[in-house]
């Protein structure tokens, strides 16, 4: 389990640290570009709160040849290939987000301002959901504030929106006044 306490203490997985510097910087340059970070919700009535949290890092490119380069290096995901000529690196299990994906992010970081803040949103709703936190009351509705924030102005489109979600009888949103201590938060992550 990882979590913000304990990140600066861990040692990078030495897979990681076998990656050749040419090639994490090249795959992350790549995925900087034609990457997506993604956290959708699911609704699911077998779920304690009736949601269900899932997270994937994908790589979509017509040429196959960078797309093996980032399952033979971060060692997880398959790669697939859709009926219009793109192929596409996916990795949707959660262990493999924890363990080889954010670790390769984490030790190769992005240059771009927008991909660096996604990045660090998709790991903090990694994190919460690794801590289990999605399963308790106020877990969902920090997953979904935190994940209207990712991807913003991309034209995104989403199932459901944080004004549809519905957890013990309330919308998150609408029937949601945030604590002082959460308000401050909020406004110096956003400076």
């Amino acid at each position: 389990m990882i979590g913000a306490d304990n990140q600066q203490e861990r040692l990078e997985p030495q897979w990681v640290l076998d990656i050749p510097e040419y090639i994490g910087w090249y795959l992350t340059g790549f995925a900087d570009g034609e990457g997506s970070f993604i956290a959708s919700l699911r609704k699911e009535n077998g779920h304690r709160l009736g949601w269900q949290v899932q997270l994937a890092f994908n790589v979509a490119q017509r040429d196959v040849s960078n797309l093996v380069l980032f399952k033979h290096y971060i060692g997880c995901g398959r790669l697939q290939y859709r009926r219009d000529g793109v192929y596409y690196f996916i990795t949707n299990d959660f262990r493999s987000i924890i363990d080889r994906i954010i670790p390769f992010f984490d030790h190769f970081p992005f240059f771009s301002d927008s991909r660096r803040k996604n990045f660090s949103l998709f790991k903090e709703i990694a994190i919460l959901v690794d801590q289990r936190q999605h399963l308790e009351p106020e877990g969902p509705r920090k997953i979904i504030l935190i994940r209207e924030k990712l991807n913003e102005g991309r034209g995104r489109t989403r199932k459901y929106n944080a004004s549809d979600i519905i957890i013990n009888g309330k919308r998150i949103l609408r029937d949601y006044t945030p604590n002082s201590d959460s308000i401050g938060d909020d406004i110096v992550r956003t400076l």
